[in-house]
């Protein structure tokens, strides 16, 4: 499967924009759930259906969106057009698109994780004084470690799929902004693109199909019980 220049483009600038968009995503989708983890019902319920919102709407919505927020008719837009840093129509946007679009999965995965720590070591924790921030990076996250793979997994295999969000915010520029679901569809649109269509087709079963291996191979090694069911 030889691919063309314009395609290795793409495929070179899908995986620069779903590692931007994870990396970016990661510290704030460990904050976030790890509030979510430790807050009660009632505390927490506005800002966890804030974070699913781009999970049950078109992604075309987002898109939309983020185009109306660094709109330069918006105070936002205005600012970092003033400065030169509106992402619109660039990279940068299909990075930021992406990341929304990753950002509640990696949010669920991690909040899984958190929940699943044994309460026993948090009393064990505050019983030799480590305690707040300390317990966390000492004693949470270390848990949560396999959590935290699958979640920078899985936000990387959902960034690098994106195509709503992203065509509506950062558009279908080649060399630019085309990612590899974008020049999938400029490839299905085009008279004769057929064969394209199969090289991206099958590229971007790749990162899909890897990372929902890695995300099971992961939950099997958290749960003894179905390990030790499937032997």
């Amino acid at each position: 499967m030889v691919l063309q220049p314009t395609e290795i483009e793409a495929v070179l600038l899908s995986v620069r924009v779903a590692l931007v968009a994870t990396i970016a995503g990661l510290p704030f989708a460990i904050g976030i759930a790890y509030w979510l983890a430790n807050t009660p019902a009632r505390g927490r319920i506005v800002v966890d259906t804030l974070i699913q919102i781009p999970l049950v709407v078109p992604p075309v919505v987002v898109g939309f969106a983020l185009l109306l927020v660094f709109s330069v008719n918006s105070p936002v837009g205005a600012w970092m057009q003033d400065y030169g840093l509106n992402p619109a129509f660039t990279w940068v946007a299909a990075a930021i698109a992406s990341g929304i679009m990753a950002f509640p999965l990696m949010v669920r995965s991690l909040r899984q994780a958190f929940e699943a720590e044994p309460p026993a070591y948090a009393d064990a924790a505050k019983t030799l004084g480590v305690d707040g921030s300390a317990r966390f990076f000492r004693v949470s996250l270390p848990l949560a470690m396999p959590g935290l793979i699958s979640a920078s997994v899985l936000g990387f295999a959902r960034a690098i799929g994106e195509f709503g969000a992203t065509i509506t915010f950062a558009a279908n520029i080649p060399g630019l902004t085309q990612t590899l679901p974008l020049a999938l569809y400029t490839a299905a649109q085009s008279p004769g693109g057929e064969e394209a269509g199969l090289r991206l087709a099958l590229l971007s079963l790749i990162p899909a199909v890897g990372s929902l291996l890695v995300a099971e191979w992961l939950h099997r090694r958290q749960d003894p019980n179905r390990a030790r069911d499937n032997v």
